[in-house]
């Protein structure tokens, strides 16, 4: 019987070390938020970009009830097309900034408070939105 409870530890361990390490795998370095919305703003959502290009995030301004939109490229380098971009869900406008940039786009601010938000970004050939999210 200890030589079964041992092998069953045993087993038990090393099922347990291997999740651990599969766990702590690190994932591919996204694009960290560059604090180019201002004082006052925080990351409330993001889009990672495929191919590790980027991060879009959205972030929230409590004490003014403004969203506010950055694409930020991972690998800073030649100038390719960017964008940010949002608007309330139901608007048909987007406020957007759009050209080409060696590290970000934006920042782009809609007001939020008791809206959901549109927003999103392109990278290159890559634009990724997410419809009404972050609702408030």
């Amino acid at each position: 019987m200890d030589k079964l409870r041992k092998t069953i530890a045993t087993s038990v361990l090393c099922a347990a070390v291997a999740a651990g390490s599969l766990l702590s795998a690190a994932p591919a370095a996204a694009a960290a938020y560059n604090g180019a919305c201002g004082s006052g703003y925080a990351v409330v959502n993001r889009i990672e970009f495929p191919d590790n290009r980027g991060t879009a995030f959205l972030t929230y301004n409590s004490s003014n009830g403004y969203n506010c939109v950055v694409t930020v490229r991972t690998n800073p380098g030649a100038a390719t097309h960017m964008e940010a971009m949002v608007r309330r869900t139901g608007e048909s406008a987007w406020v957007r900034d759009s050209g080409n940039y060696t590290t970000y786009a934006g920042p782009v601010y809609r007001s939020g408070a008791g809206y959901c938000m549109n927003w999103g970004g392109t990278i290159g050939n890559a634009t990724i939105t997410l419809p009404a999210t972050n609702c408030g």
